[in-house]
């Protein structure tokens, strides 16, 4: 979808749903936090979410949908999570369970689906099981081939939307002993399930996301149709590693979220509150904080922007991109939300105030995006099994791998440029060594050089001061592969399971972040406006990155902190989304006693 389209489309959403904070708003923090109170499920906005049309902006537009590219139905997710995280894993939840069909089914199967989400069916998608966790070749709920079609039978535990959705996506075992090729995955109507042959499993409370609905079910011998089965039998384990690597980059939208309106609403405060004769932003150590809090957001926005819409150009490679952002965003965040927890202080601990409240929800609920769909161990895990490709891809690819990396870039980086076609057929469980924002870096470092020179002086030196620090980075590549050989050469097999590796693999992440940072500095900054880009915050990313190597070496001066302060203003004084989108939010009213 073209930017100005996804703006308007934004702008959209943003006009119907109002200003969160006005309780007379459709989607008010005040009712927000009634329903999270009283942990009931969020009805009223998903049947206002459904109405409006959202959910079809991720659906295929060849089917009867209108998603043309992923990250439409990504940013409208952050949108709708701004405001309320349940709401929005409740939304996604149904997007998800679709994209199984959307991988591997049959043009009708795919209509079918989508009429039936049209007309308000939800889905939920049912892989887990409470003994196996995430070993998906160990689980047990079976399908028995009979004449015409299958007899379900087991178990689905920890399953978003398995009490109140209609439809469900099945991960069920058809070999007998299981393994790799022993799964397959069904759609099942649980409306045409007879009487007593499925047990819904009680709601479990949890932490944050208090009113979704995170359940399960038990079928006893529950036909389906030949006609359910997506794929090919057998090709169950494939579809569902698939959709977890779409999960993974998806999901950090609700983190990406949380931390926009934690931010926001820290910013009321400290631009009102005045203590000792200044505003807390003004106080240097605090202006410090706020604007360390927004590299970090910008930081991991700029990272998903390359993940999104890497499922579309890149999608042989997903399982590197999804994996790294999947580890890394939900744990610089978090210790982001920490930060803006000390500068709000007393006022994120008061569940009822009518501004401040909405925090401490946003603090429970993005802990979700660290273990959905894939917990740290897990995604580490994954780049860990690739991390020798990746290294040595990094430090000899040749030039005509590096050539189509650097084609590929402007596109993975650059919001105003076209996207192919979504193939979700054609994404791999492994990238054979290939990660493009890394691959294409120097040439994008080389830009970033060339703008410094055509700067003006400040920005000048802080673009070659940003070119420094990420070759720096992406110049430790090469002392990662050494290490990588050494560790191998020491512990031999068990090197594969070692704390060292995963630590690695964490360096790794810093080395793509540093790439992804670059990239969207150098492909975006047409499409953006002021006061964006910025190259002052270019150089707070960077040093937050190499701060996760080097935690007291700062690169930022003072002047550099006071530029980045004034585009973090810019953005919330113009009601504008912590984003290199900027999308246009719903306007403000008062802001509600910002300073009491």
């Amino acid at each position: 979808m073209p930017k100005a389209d996804l703006t308007e489309l934004a702008r959209s959403l943003e006009d119907h749903l109002g200003d969160p904070h006005d309780p007379d708003s459709r989607m008010p923090f005040a009712r927000i936090l009634e329903l999270d109170e009283r942990e009931e499920y969020p009805y009223p906005f998903v049947n206002l979410l459904q109405r409006w049309g959202a959910l079809e902006y991720s659906l295929p537009q060849a089917q009867g949908g209108k998603a043309g590219d992923v990250e439409a139905g990504f940013n409208l997710l952050r949108l709708i999570a701004r405001r309320d995280p349940t709401t929005g894993t409740a939304f996604v939840i149904t997007s998800l369970a679709f994209m199984p069909t959307w991988a591997a089914g049959t043009d009708e199967q795919k209509r079918a689906m989508i009429e039936k989400i049209q007309h308000g069916t939800g889905y939920a998608w049912a892989l887990s099981e409470r003994e196996h966790g995430s070993d998906l070749t160990a689980n047990d709920l079976v399908a028995e081939k009979v004449e015409g079609g299958y007899l379900l039978s087991g178990e689905k535990w920890l399953i978003g939307n398995a009490r109140v959705a209609q439809g469900l996506n099945v991960y069920a075992r058809t070999a007998g002993r299981g393994g790799p090729a022993g799964y397959s995955i069904f759609v099942v109507d649980k409306r045409r399930i007879p009487a007593g042959a499925v047990d819904e499993l009680p709601r479990e409370r949890m932490h944050g996301l208090r009113g979704l609905d995170m359940s399960g079910f038990r079928l006893s011998r529950v036909f389906v149709p030949d006609s359910a089965l997506l794929g090919r039998e057998g090709q169950g384990l494939e579809i569902a590693l698939k959709t977890s690597q779409v999960a993974r980059a998806l999901i950090n939208g609700l983190a990406l979220s949380a931390v926009d309106t934690a931010l926001r609403v820290t910013l009321d405060f400290t631009e009102g509150r005045v203590i000792f004769g200044q505003t807390v932003s003004d106080i240097p150590y605090s202006r410090r904080q706020l604007v360390e809090c927004f590299a970090d957001l910008m930081l991991a926005d700029a990272m998903s922007l390359g993940a999104v819409r890497a499922l579309q150009v890149v999608p042989e490679q997903t399982s590197v991109w999804s994996s790294v952002v999947k580890y890394f965003l939900p744990t610089v965040l978090e210790r982001t939300m920490s930060q803006l927890n000390v500068l709000l202080g007393a006022r994120f601990y008061l569940r009822d105030h009518p501004h401040y409240a909405i925090h401490q929800k946003m603090l429970r609920d993005l802990l979700v995006a660290n273990f959905a769909d894939g917990n740290t161990v897990v995604n580490l895990k994954s780049i860990a099994l690739q991390l020798d490709q990746l290294l040595t891809s990094a430090a000899t690819a040749d030039q005509a791998i590096r050539d189509v990396a650097e084609e590929r870039a402007p596109v993975l980086y650059g919001i105003a440029r076209d996207l192919p076609l979504y193939r979700p057929w054609d994404q791999e469980l492994f990238t054979r060594g290939l990660d493009d924002a890394v691959l294409a870096a120097p040439t994008a470092l080389r830009r970033l050089r060339d703008l410094a020179d055509e700067a003006k002086p400040a920005d000048s030196d802080r673009l070659r001061t940003a070119a420094d620090i990420a070759a720096e980075l992406l110049g430790s590549v090469t002392s990662m592969r050494e290490r990588l050989a050494a560790l191998r050469a020491a512990m031999g097999r068990e090197a594969g399971q070692s704390a060292e590796l995963f630590d690695l693999a964490k360096e790794y992440c810093l080395v793509h972040a540093a790439a992804a940072c670059v990239h969207t500095y150098v492909h975006s900054a047409d499409a953006l406006d002021d006061p964006l880009p910025s190259a002052a915050l270019l150089l707070l990313q960077l040093e937050r990155v190499r701060r996760q190597l080097r935690p007291h070496e700062a690169v930022t001066d003072t002047g550099s902190i006071d530029e980045v302060m004034r585009v973090l203003r810019h953005l919330h004084q113009h009601h504008q989304l912590f984003s290199y989108w900027q999308f246009p939010l719903a306007e403000r009213g008062d802001r509600t006693a910002a300073g009491t």
